[in-house]
């Protein structure tokens, strides 16, 4: 699960959470950082579109992008066609000891977070360089069943 993981009360602590991760707070930054911390699933540029009537594509899509740079979302590829975006944990750095399984609904279309299974280790042949890993299982959660 997803939500709450920083246990946000109140503006200030919203701030404090930007400011770790070298984000400098704005209002629209605040409140993207607040709909995030809200979510049970991964959630695309679209659904969190529908989140706020008058902010434009291009804006929310900026924020998203400083937070995935600073560390503060990881986006996912589920297969969907449509990426999503979920909050890192804490002290998350984004390295290859971060990285954590994700589970698509095939029934929902909603995208989990499994943080507690990590991605096993990838013996690579020799010369070939990792950057990065996806994994995603697809079945059905316990919602929908």
């Amino acid at each position: 699960m997803i939500a709450n993981i920083y246990g946000m009360k109140d503006s200030s602590s919203i701030d404090s959470i930007l400011n770790n991760r070298n984000i400098k707070p704005t209002s629209m930054r605040e409140l993207v950082l607040k709909v995030l911390n809200e979510q049970k699933t991964a959630i695309s540029l679209a659904d969190l579109e529908r989140n706020f009537e008058k902010a434009d594509r291009v804006t929310l899509y900026r924020t998203l992008k400083t937070f995935e740079k600073n560390k503060l979302i990881h986006r996912i590829d589920d297969g969907s066609g449509s990426i999503k975006y979920a909050l890192c944990l804490e002290h998350c750095q984004c390295e290859l000891e971060d990285l954590h399984v994700h589970f698509y609904c095939v029934k929902c279309k909603q995208t989990y977070c499994l943080k507690d299974i990590k991605i096993p280790e990838i013996n690579l042949p020799l010369n070939f360089d990792l950057e990065s890993v996806n994994m995603v299982v697809k079945g059905i959660c316990p919602n929908c069943k």
